[in-house]
């Protein structure tokens, strides 16, 4: 029988601060538990951040925690083939005895897991540290690999660090430009929209985007522009824009000559991208670029402006060549003298709830908590040292997550595994999420043993052998790591006291590590957890030693209960302990280094490992850059970059391009948004964009069912005439299942630096098609949907032929 949800004790009656569970802007919100009369509450708090508002996704947050699909008890795979409630112990006993199957059909990196983004630091931490020393297995990556890893590599590359903002996101509020590039946070991360007014008004809001998007209609009525660059162009735009910086003889030369190495060498391949080539390749009109550029110069710091920023999103990144993108947009902003200055820099928006926490302790591949790198020997030895295993126990670098993922089950000639035969699945719904998705769940299929955490069955779960229900975020205490680097905490209004319920995945991992007799102690209160990770990131690029829960509680919440609304009163990483070490970095209310401009004891401001001079009044690094790089030498390094081709382009049998990305109501795969009936009623099925002349072409009409093919599968969706899409293009949003799978369309080829999937553009064929019930039941799945509540308020050429290239960079909404 389901626990009923209870109050904790007074102060939680009153309300517990905490932060939304969906995007990585982390809105500030108070969550009061319920009664017997009332329902829980969710209301925004002042922050930062937020500053008080919420999207329709954080208005509803709390409506899963007590919803009728939630998983209550653990569920088995019986004979007969369903999932069948058992007891944690029968679970359990079904994980152990599959590992040790799988142990010996492939010794530990038989055992794999696969993480998210969504978990927060202590378990993104412990999942790390529970695959590699409670498992023994190299085998673990994250879907973060899906969304910030070509961001990460390319800031890795060329500045040294990577955070997602390396700057409060409320600098942003006096800037004179904001360039965003592949970013659509007017649906993704509403409350984030207030801080483009400053920019807005100045008429400095410049979007490169295929879409008129919602971000991108904020610059109508002289409030910036919008460039519908063909997709998989951004690298010719972004060469483009920097080609006019030069010959406007905008570049900041005294800013590039201290900070910057390999100038001459870009500024050359620059040249090459006269406005007139970036329109023929990329379909931007040379009267747009130039306007761009102009306001990117205009509010330069070296022009004296008031200030710009070059910001790059999925649209950009998830790309086989994405990393590249990233390289181009930081040195536009390099050429401008932007990154490390007050004021101006450059950033890319985080999209997952903990997308930089989850990236920054170890569910990597090729990461150890801190940032480390796993071959280091320094850093596994320090890590080891915290764990209280020797070096030799931490299994080396694994493999990301595409490779992992298609690796599963599979045999060699000899009918022996070659890749696990086991997967855990924490926080994720790859089935739904991973490109190629239909192949991902033959994967599945082939395993052994999968076992899936999760508090609703979603599409991955209802694959598993076995799945073990979790607590909720409003059920857990935490922190989170926002897209600005901001450490925040996570904090429980809502207690489970079901002792046969969800639980808590620190206490799994640690009742799982000594079911298998791991050689180290798995801890479960988070506030513990949080001070052994304070301990093993010390030193490292991400550094929260001088960090704890006690610490974040008087930070945020000030004196009483009112949330600080400064950045004076916030903890952004790097936050180094100052004087401390393993014996006193055991107490909870450590020391941080209080950074007031004087050197630290250990690290001094000048210290090649510091990345910046550190902010009068602040605890850890607000902004980073502001002396120095994150590099060997202090200098960032421009990359040279070169324009490259959509790996799957347009030709006669597959005419558009397919972009897929999201929409305001749904998150992620929509394994919980497609649940809550206010969201559903918003967006209930899958949809697919095109412009009208281009369903006139295919002889298809508004509402239609289309079948959306490609060389890799086929989505099935409800035609949407919009003129916001450019005619050679056609959107599915990527939150819905079944046959409305959006991901069983898209190309799986990868970049080679981030291992990034090509989610962001693949050719494609259109018709419109009729539906049996079964797909339509798949497709359109609205769960126990109800009746929805109101929230608060808040032509034609032939590919292939001769003028088929004229034809490709023409197809700009009109």
């Amino acid at each position: 029988m389901t626990a009923p949800m209870v109050e904790e004790d007074a102060a939680s009656r009153t309300g517990a601060a905490t932060h939304c569970p969906y995007c990585a802007l982390q809105c500030a919100m108070t969550v009061t538990p319920a009664t017997a009369e009332m329902a829980v509450d969710v209301q925004p708090r002042d922050f930062p951040t937020n500053r008080g508002g919420l999207c329709h996704k954080g208005w509803t947050s709390a409506s899963l925690l007590d919803h009728p699909d939630r998983l209550r008890v653990p569920l088995v795979r019986d004979a007969a083939g369903e999932l069948v409630p058992s007891s944690w112990d029968e679970a359990y006993a079904r994980i152990v005895a599959g590992v040790h199957r799988a142990r010996v059909r492939g010794g530990p990196d038989g055992v794999a897991v696969f993480g998210g983004g969504g978990l927060t630091n202590e378990k993104a931490y412990t999942l790390g540290k529970f695959a590699r020393v409670g498992l023994g297995t190299a085998m673990i990556d994250y879907n973060g690999r899906f969304c910030m890893s070509s961001a990460a590599a390319g800031a890795a590359r060329s500045i040294g660090m990577d955070r997602g903002l390396p700057f409060p996101v409320a600098d942003l509020d006096s800037a004179g430009a904001v360039l965003l590039v592949g970013s659509n946070p007017a649906e993704t991360m509403p409350p984030f929209v207030q801080h483009l007014r400053s920019c807005r008004e100045r008429g400095g809001l410049v979007v490169i985007d295929p879409r008129r998007t919602p971000t991108a209609a904020l610059t109508a009525d002289a409030a910036g522009m919008h460039m519908q660059p063909l997709p998989g162009t951004d690298v010719t735009v972004l060469l483009g824009l920097l080609h006019l910086v030069v010959v406007r003889g905008e570049t900041d030369e005294t800013y590039l000559a201290e900070r910057v190495d390999g100038w001459d060498t870009v500024r050359r391949a620059a040249m090459m991208w006269w406005p007139e080539a970036v329109e023929r390749a990329t379909g931007v009109p040379v009267s747009e670029l130039r306007s761009a550029a102009a306001i990117l110069t205009a509010a330069s710091p070296a022009s004296g402006g008031h200030g710009a920023y070059v910001l790059t999103g999925r649209g950009a990144e998830q790309h086989a060549h994405g990393t590249d993108t990233v390289n181009a947009a930081i040195n536009l902003a390099l050429a401008l003298g932007l990154p490390g200055r007050v004021g101006s820099g450059y950033g890319c928006l985080t999209g997952q709830g903990n997308g930089q926490g989850g990236r920054e302790h170890g569910q990597k591949c090729d990461q150890l908590p801190g940032y480390r790198k796993i071959t280091d020997p320094a850093a596994r030895a320090h890590v080891a040292a915290v764990w209280g295993v020797e070096p030799s126990d931490i299994p080396g670098p694994g493999i990301p997550a595409v490779q992992l993922l298609d690796s599963l089950g599979q045999v060699d000639s000899a009918g022996q595994a070659s890749g696990p035969t086991m997967l855990f699945v924490h926080g994720a719904n790859p089935v739904v999420s991973g490109p190629n998705s239909t192949t991902i769940a033959k994967r599945f299929e082939a395993l052994d043993t999968l076992v899936v955490t999760d508090f609703v069955l979603s599409e991955t779960a209802a694959m598993a052998d076995v799945v073990l229900p979790s607590l909720q975020w409003a059920e857990e205490e935490g922190t989170m790591t926002n897209l600005e680097g901001r450490v925040l905490r996570r904090r429980r209004s809502v207690v489970m006291d079901d002792p046969n319920g969800p639980r808590d995945e620190l206490r799994i991992w640690s009742d799982l590590a000594r079911l298998l007799v791991a050689p180290a102690r798995f801890v479960t209160e988070p506030a513990e957890v949080f001070d052994e990770l304070a301990r093993a990131s010390a030193g490292g690029l991400a550094d929260y030693s001088g960090l704890s829960h006690a610490l974040l509680d008087r930070l945020e919440l000030g004196s009483g209960s009112t949330p600080a609304g400064e950045d004076e009163r916030a903890a952004y990483w790097p936050a180094p302990a100052r004087g401390s070490d393993d014996s006193d970095a055991q107490t909870v209310e450590r020391t941080p280094a209080l950074l007031d401009g004087s050197a630290d004891a250990e690290t001094p401001a000048n210290h090649p490992d510091t990345p910046t001079r550190r902010a009068t009044g602040s605890v850890g690094t607000p902004r980073l850059f502001l002396d120095r790089f994150a590099t060997p030498n202090g200098r960032a390094t421009m990359i040279d970059v070169r324009a490259s081709d959509a790996e799957d382009d347009v030709r006669p049998d597959a005419p558009l391009y397919l972009i897929t990305g999201r929409v305001l109501q749904h998150y992620q795969s929509g394994a919980q948004t497609r649940r809550v009936p206010e969201l559903v009623a918003g967006e209930p099925r899958a949809f697919a964009q095109l412009h009208p002349l281009t369903a006139d072409r295919f002889s298809i009409e508004e509402g239609d069912d289309v079948a959306v093919t490609t060389r890799f599968g086929r989505v099935v969706a409800a035609a949407r005439l919009s003129n916001d899409i450019r005619r050679d293009c056609v959107f599915v949003p990527f939150h819905f299942a079944g046959s409305a799978t959006a991901n069983r369309a898209t190309n799986p080829a990868l970049d080679p630096i981030s291992s990034m999937p090509e989610f962001k553009v693949c050719a494609a064929s259109i018709r419109a098609v009729r539906i049996g019930r079964s797909d339509a039941d798949e497709g359109a799945k609205v769960e126990r949907a109800g009746s929805a509540s109101p929230l608060p308020s808040e032509g034609s050429h032939t590919p292939g032929s001769a003028s088929h290239e004229a034809w490709r960079v023409a197809g700009v909404a009109s």
